[in-house]
């Protein structure tokens, strides 16, 4: 098995870790270990514990990491603290969160994916529960705009699920091509411009299989409380939606006091949980870029807990 994928913001992501030696670290999006590797690597007598949901991550990322003071478990990171509970863990020194698709999951046609390749309509991380085919056939018009328009921030959103609901009453759609050929058929010619009209309403559709947003609005509030002191929590997102839900919730770990502006004194005793590593995202380098164009969305924010 051929797990290909280039890390994103390797380099910036390491150095703002600021790894312990002896320090105990979290990769909660593991996938063809990338970043792990590098932090294992910095590691003497610490411990790093590989999180992810996909079956084939998780086997390869085995395979890449063996040696090294890493341990490797299928679970999805919004389950981390009952993960770290399990294995007698309370505190951790570091956190990251590489979100969205891997390059392998999108270049592996049967995977489902991307609308490039015809395969089956799957889109599933953890290859198990409701598939991408289920929700396109199963699912009501309205849902299905809702989807899209939510996840996908696609302002066609009701003129492609009605379209998608008059297809599959002729026949049930099942193939990654059969979907994206419905989609741009339902986009006006207009508003086609570089990107493919499919492009939201695929993102929006795994978004909703996996259920990406709930899982990290689940998991933001665990991984802060789970860092010791001076503890570090990195996020690489790849979408707004991602990125707004982070940086507010980092936004809230570094208020304090929130009494009313005329309140003489603070009667809330609210400090600031933590502080930002940088005020702004750090984001690819035009190398980077040119290396790998797929970084292009990519948004690491760090925060380090007080």
């Amino acid at each position: 098995m051929e797990f290909n994928h280039i890390s994103v913001l390797l380099n910036e992501t390491i150095e703002s870790l600021n790894i312990k030696p002896d320090g105990i670290y979290v990769d909660g999006t593991t996938g063809g270990a990338g970043h792990s590797k590098q932090i294992a690597l910095k590691l003497n007598g610490g411990r790093l514990i590989c999180l992810d949901q996909d079956p084939d991550a998780v086997k390869i990322a085995t395979e890449r990491l063996q040696g090294l003071p890493a341990t490797v478990i299928q679970s999805n990171f919004g389950n981390m603290d009952t993960v770290l509970s399990k294995l007698g863990i309370d505190k951790v020194d570091g956190i990251l969160l590489d979100l969205g698709v891997s390059s392998y999951q999108l270049d592996t046609a049967d995977r489902g994916f991307s609308f490039h390749k015809d395969a089956p309509l799957d889109m599933r991380m953890s290859k198990s529960g409701i598939s991408a085919e289920d929700i396109i056939n199963d699912f009501s018009e309205t849902e299905l705009s809702d989807i899209f328009f939510r996840f996908g921030e696609e302002k066609f959103s009701r003129k492609i699920a009605s379209r998608i609901v008059s297809e599959r009453k002729i026949k049930r759609i099942t193939t990654t091509t059969q979907l994206a050929e419905i989609i741009a058929n339902a986009y006006p010619s207009a508003a086609r411009r570089d990107a493919h009209p499919a492009r939201k309403c695929f993102q929006a559709v795994r978004i909703a299989v996996n259920g990406e947003l709930d899982r990290l609005n689940e998991a933001l509030d665990k991984a802060f409380d789970l860092l010791n002191k001076d503890g570090v929590l990195a996020i690489i997102t790849f979408h707004s939606l991602e990125d707004r839900m982070v940086k507010q919730r980092f936004k809230e770990f570094c208020t304090g006091c929130t009494c009313p502006p005329d309140f003489p004194v603070c009667v809330c005793g609210k400090t600031p949980r933590g502080h930002l590593y940088t005020r702004k995202p750090i984001e690819p380098t035009q190398t980077e870029l040119q290396q790998n164009p797929r970084s292009r969305s990519a948004k690491l924010r760090v925060i380090i807990k007080n």
